[in-house]
């Protein structure tokens, strides 16, 4: 079955839309908590979200940089993360998009979507047909919060929160309310949003699987993508608590170092880094073969590079006499560990 969408949008533009829709939903039930946010100050915009459902990841959580981001949940229909996507990139709002994406859908009174556009403006959507508790909150201008009720489409700034087969609304206040007080990254934020309403409630029916998905313009491994974090927990007896450990990880090594972060290599410091690059057992390379006197000399700053590309520190490493202070902590980490079981 095709249907014709005619949508004009408020700045002025006419899309039409020719849509596919399917006889018989095979939609699945995905209940779940996120939030959809932006950084309108560097362009961060991305989706962290929870559910109990297996491998969240390819069904709930869309971003692009530059253009926006949407999360897609209850009876999920996939789609509407490329196609929000889509409408935003050719100039729609969120608002503009999510009801286009609303209107054009059967089942619509069974889905849940949150978006927001690369703007700021954020719009969330809850079909009357939800399981409870289900709702969403949108940013406003103001501290006061935003509810819509289901089976209406709620507008607002910043971010959108939503949730399906909630404890009750306290998960998606406490999504909004973590997200507006925490300081940091994009990625920070929604990852605490995220954790916070976890611990307000959650999804009645326990936890399963995460994702956490933030895209920035360039910001790749080699800055041929926009992947700044892309993380997904599968399937988890605490999921939460999986990706909070994996975004660490994934911090260390993907993201570059902190100027503020960075301290010289002193005699001490350079001595104990020559001690342990020195330690063919250690990894069973011999990194570095001079004397351990603390002179961070060339052929110690060669070591050292060598020794950081082959433990995955690739894009902290330096070219002056500076290490990264998370760096330096994860090699003694390493290999106290590694002295105390040989």
């Amino acid at each position: 079955m095709k249907k014709i969408i005619i949508a004009t949008l408020t700045f002025g533009l006419t899309i039409i839309y020719i849509l596919s829709l399917p006889k018989n939903s095979t939609a699945q039930l995905i209940s779940t908590f996120s939030i959809v946010a932006i950084d309108t100050l560097n362009g961060d915009v991305g989706v962290a979200v929870q559910s109990k459902f297996p491998n969240v990841r390819p069904v709930v959580p869309w971003a692009e940089a530059g253009v926006g981001a949407v999360a897609t949940q209850s009876f999920a229909n996939v789609s509407f993360g490329k196609r929000g996507l889509t409408l935003m990139r050719e100039g729609a709002t969120a608002e503009d998009a999510l009801r286009i994406l609303v209107n054009s859908d059967e089942g619509k009174h069974t889905r849940q979507v949150g978006i927001i556009d690369s703007k700021g403006n954020a719009a969330s959507w809850s079909g009357g047909e939800c399981f409870d508790w289900a709702g969403g909150l949108v940013g406003t201008n103001s501290a006061i919060n935003n509810f819509g009720r289901k089976g209406e489409i709620i507008v607002g700034k910043g971010f959108a929160a939503q949730g399906n087969i909630l404890v009750g609304k306290e998960t998606v206040e406490a999504l909004a309310n973590t997200f507006r007080n925490t300081k940091g990254s994009l990625a920070d934020r929604l990852l605490a949003s995220l954790i916070a309403g976890g611990k307000a409630g959650g999804d009645r029916r326990g936890e399963q699987s995460a994702a956490l998905l933030v895209k920035r313009a360039g910001a790749g491994y080699d800055n041929t993508t926009d992947d700044l974090v892309d993380i997904s927990v599968y399937d988890h007896q605490k999921p939460l608590q999986e990706l909070e450990r994996l975004y660490n990880i994934h911090k260390l090594f993907f993201f570059k170092s902190d100027p503020s972060n960075l301290i010289d290599i002193t005699q001490t410091i350079c001595k104990e880094l020559q001690y342990i690059i020195s330690d063919k057992a250690y990894k069973g390379m011999l990194f570095y073969s001079g004397p351990i006197d603390g002179i961070y000399t060339n052929a110690t700053k060669k070591a050292l590079q060598d020794f950081m590309g082959w433990e995955n520190y690739d894009v902290r490493i330096r070219q002056d006499n500076k290490i990264d202070r998370d760096v330096l902590a994860d090699i003694r980490r390493q290999y106290k560990e590694y002295s105390l079981n040989k």
